[in-house]
């Protein structure tokens, strides 16, 4: 926050403490506290405006951004949908919205959101920014560039359009002007910001791609370690995420998890259910568009398909005991909210083979042989040193496990504890496994997919050859 702002704030803070409930203090002071690292002083102060006025967009929207920070991205987006509920043509709460989808991944619903507030107000140099770093993600040079243009010459100092910029030289192999780009920004960032860290992350890559790999590290280090003092507090009083899974790979060797249903029970109207998954970074994307690309083949990516259960059995230390020991009538509910997450991501799988993708539901593993004990298990394996390296210099959206990821050493951990909980379910649950390594999948092509498929109970096709289109 600049001098000016903090002064602001000082002086709204005041008028406050007078009894002025003017909603513009309110959110002045709650920034200036945010900036600060008080989320929930920051938090307090809004729920005061919105307890008198429910719908006031301006408050509305800032406790999104707040959200947003906290990685709580459902609520986030809830308040902006309230906000312009409010105030369709607010144009910061489309902007905010646009945020909140780029932040959980959903790049085309973040992309409609961006140019909606650009209509409403064409100046907003922020939202030319995040239409820049989405087409920077595309590789559309094109469009990247025009839109970093748009936005800096509304804001020079842009660090999103600039970023954007860079990351499309990298794309284009041209990784001395991205550095060149990025070391004047990061020398101006002094504090821990998402900006420091994504600049820091870029310039690691140029860094490693101009042969400097010490000061790719560094570079990476930096980021990953702003990225966790951004975040610390949230964590501090959580257990590290390689723990969690270390819990589950107990529960997993000590319990029994066995099923006895009809399994046309556990799996209506699917003719083929997979799950696929692993560890991130290595190659599960991949093999899902492979996967996708056969006729009557649906899948689904990193969506919380299990959160009744997991809500319900892995949110304390004793849940996966009572998981066990319910009975089987028990089970159905959940079963029916696992199929209704299916439907509402617009997914239909019925009577088609459905792939369930998600590099970290090996930790549901437990879940899964009980609830759909005929489904087929897929295990990505690639080498350890590239997937351990790709995840510290990966930049994940803020989770638990992103915030393993913040060394080397408790990315190695975390990789640890979960191909145990692995090798443990793999040996202990009555579940159908196969391991698929990334290697064998880029270097012998047909003999893999071939053989994946006649595992899942798929027809080989050559459409998997295509799926660089799906």
């Amino acid at each position: 926050m600049t001098l000016d702002l903090a002064g602001a704030a000082a002086d709204a803070e005041a008028r406050i403490a007078r009894g002025e409930r003017d909603p513009h203090l309110f959110n002045l002071v709650a920034w200036n506290r945010a900036d600060h690292g008080d989320l929930i002083g920051a938090t307090a102060l809004l729920d005061q405006v919105l307890a008198r006025d429910p719908g006031e967009p301006v408050s509305l929207t800032s406790k999104a951004a707040l959200l947003r920070r906290q990685g709580r991205l459902r609520e986030a987006v809830l308040h902006c949908d309230a906000a312009i509920r409010s105030a369709p043509d607010y144009p910061d709460a489309w902007l905010e919205r646009g945020f909140v989808f780029a932040s959980g991944g959903s790049m085309e619903r973040a992309r409609e959101c961006y140019e909606r507030a650009i209509q409403l107000e064409p100046a907003i140099a922020a939202a030319h920014a995040g239409l820049a770093a989405i087409a920077a993600r595309d590789g559309d040079d094109t469009a990247g560039r025009h839109y970093a243009r748009a936005a800096l010459a509304l804001d020079p100092g842009n660090i999103i359009a600039i970023t954007a910029l860079a990351t499309l030289d990298l794309e284009a192999g041209r990784p001395r002007d991205a550095r060149n780009r990025l070391e004047p920004i990061v020398a101006t960032l002094t504090e821990p910001d998402g900006d420091r860290t994504l600049a820091f992350g870029l310039l690691g890559d140029a860094y490693g791609r101009l042969g400097e790999p010490a000061r790719a590290y560094a570079a990476y280090a930096q980021a990953n370690a702003d990225f966790a003092t951004i975040h610390a507090a949230q964590f501090a009083e959580r257990e590290p995420h390689h723990a969690f899974i270390s819990g589950v790979g107990n529960a997993v060797a000590q319990l029994d998890f066995t099923a006895t249903l009809n399994p046309v029970r556990a799996t209506p109207a699917v003719a083929n259910h997979l799950f696929l998954l692993g560890y991130p970074r290595s190659g599960n994307t991949l093999l899902e568009n492979v996967l996708a690309s056969l006729p009557d083949v649906v899948a689904l990516e990193e969506r919380p398909t299990l959160r009744a259960a997991d809500q319900d059995f892995l949110a304390d230390p004793a849940g996966l005991a009572r998981f066990a020991a319910l009975s089987e009538d028990s089970l159905v509910p959940y079963r029916a909210d696992y199929w209704d997450k299916v439907a509402q991501a617009g997914v239909d799988a019925t009577n088609r083979g459905f792939v369930d993708m998600d590099p970290l539901k090996g930790t549901r593993l437990p879940l899964i042989a009980r609830l759909f004990p005929q489904a087929r298990i897929l295990i990505m394996r690639r080498d350890p040193r590239d997937v351990v390296w790709s995840c510290f210099r990966t930049q994940f959206a803020l989770t638990n496990a992103a915030m393993d990821f913040t060394t080397l050493e408790r990315t190695a951990l975390h990789y640890d504890a979960m191909m145990r909980l692995l090798e443990t379910a793999q040996a202990r649950l009555s579940l159908a496994f196969h391991v698929v390594r990334y290697e064998n999948l880029v270097t012998d092509f047909d003999t893999t997919t071939r053989t994946l498929c006649a595992f899942a109970g798929l027809a080989w096709n050559p459409a998997v050859r295509r799926f660089d289109r799906t």
